[in-house]
Order: structure tokens, then sequence, then C-alpha cells
């Protein structure tokens, strides 16, 4: 990848902080608004932290990883990286944009690199309607909760909810309920990407849930679409040795 000027950005843990202080140190940088790259010291978290920062400004992302899991970070090393920015790949997503109205009326917009969940608040479980592309496909969906994940979030909340891994440009989302009582045995469905998929909250007064796209949560809603946004691309740079499909891929095998 061409590029002129980088920027180099950490969270806040002690050896990301450790990092970026050896590597501004090392390599010239200027601050991210006139930077043509953005170097992410940290976890995924911190990555999606940084794409959400820099979405408007359309920065590729090179993330190393100075975190606990990374698995959207590559390797980190302080050599060589201008050599490895300039060899870098770029894998393109575009983020889900959640439309959330609350009990008030009020209406809530927020976008999800990785998924868009929606979560009981109270001890009572969550009932919720689910439409998809105007279609009721499901009355009453009684649970903890549910979710719409992108490719490159399935590894993660989704995962955890037992729900499928996704191939990065696999032109699909996933539904996947969490801790579902009833219908017990439903697991789920794939989705098309353009899907707009819609949930409504009953009894949203008594069995109040909250939504949350990434890390921006709206407590008491009433109703949450969630689609695609094609009209947003970030850019995640990484070396041609870490291959993300390959990751992916094997994440589906691990004991």
């Amino acid at each position: 990848m061409k590029f002129k000027t980088i920027a180099i950005v950490a969270a806040i843990g002690e050896e990301a902080q450790a990092a970026l202080a050896s590597l501004n140190g090392r390599y010239p940088t200027v601050s991210p608004d006139d930077a043509d790259i953005v170097v992410a010291l940290g976890g995924d978290g911190f990555m999606l932290e940084s794409l959400h920062h820099h979405m408007q400004g359309k920065k590729p992302i090179y993330g190393m990883n100075r975190g606990s899991i990374g698995f959207l970070m590559n390797t980190f090393n302080e050599d060589g990286l201008l050599e490895r920015l300039a060899a870098a790949e770029p894998v393109e997503v575009h983020p889900l944009r959640m439309t959330a109205t609350d009990t008030a009326g009020d209406e809530h917009q927020a976008l999800a690199i990785n998924e868009v969940s929606l979560r009981r608040q109270t001890r009572f479980a969550a009932k919720l309607g689910i439409e998809v592309d105007g279609i009721q496909r499901m009355d009453e969906l009684i649970c903890d909760g549910a979710l719409v994940s992108t490719p490159a979030g399935s590894t993660a909340y989704n995962v955890s909810a037992y729900g499928p891994i996704l191939p990065i440009g696999a032109g699909l989302l996933a539904l996947t309920p969490i801790s579902a009582f009833r219908p017990r045995r439903w697991r789920g469905a794939l989705l098309p990407e353009t899907a707009q998929v819609t949930f409504d909250v009953k009894e949203p007064g008594v069995r109040s849930v909250s939504a949350t796209a990434d890390f921006t949560e709206v407590r008491d809603v009433a109703r949450v679409g969630v689609s695609h946004d094609t009209s947003i691309t970030v850019t995640l740079l990484f070396d041609p040795e870490h291959d993300l499909e390959e990751r992916i891929v094997k994440e589906q095998f691990l004991p």
C-alpha cells in the first residue's frame, strides 16, 4: 500500500503505551488527522475503537497486538514497520447500522463493525418479535437477547453465543439468539448481507431491553432495525502471512 505519513495510537495499557513510546522514537510520525495510515497498538477492543474513530476520514488501520486477544491485529514487532505497511494487504468491511427507537419514541442511530446485540435489562426474560425484510419470521422469541453479526464480528460475541463463524466476504449476516428459552431448539439463521432485520420488544415496560452497536448502548428500546450500511467502508491492513480468512477458518476447528 502506498503511503507518505503514518500516525501511531495506543490503548491505555502499559504494554501498549511502552510500545507507543518506543515506536515514536524510531519512526517519523504525524497526527492521526494528517496521516495516510494509522497504526493501532492494543487488542481487538482498541482496534474497534480506532476503526470507529477514523471511520469518517476513511483511513486504513494497521493493528499490532499489545492486548489480550488480537484476532484483528498483526504480530507486534518494532523492526521493519515501514516495510510491513508498504506490503500490507487491505480487507474492506461495511458496518451495520442500528436504528433503535426507545420507549419514549426517540430514535437513536449507531454503527457496528462487529455486531448489534439486544439484551434483557432485568430478571425477566426478553420477548422479541423478529422481522426480516418486512416479513414476520418469528412471532415471539423468549430469550436473554439476540444479535446480528458481521463476518468480521462473528468470532467475537456471536461465537460465544454459539453462533456460526462467517468467512470474510461470505456476503452473510448471522442472526443468533442469546440463551433462547422458546423456541428452545432455535439456533438462529444465516441471512444475506442485504437483509434488514427488525426486532420488536414485547412488553418493553416490564421486560426492558437494551440495544448495543459495538460499544454504543441504548437503554429501554421498543424497536430496533439492523441493516448493512454499504455507503461506509472501513479498511483493515494485514501482513500477507496473517491471512485473516485463514485465521477465521482455523477458528472453526479449535477444541
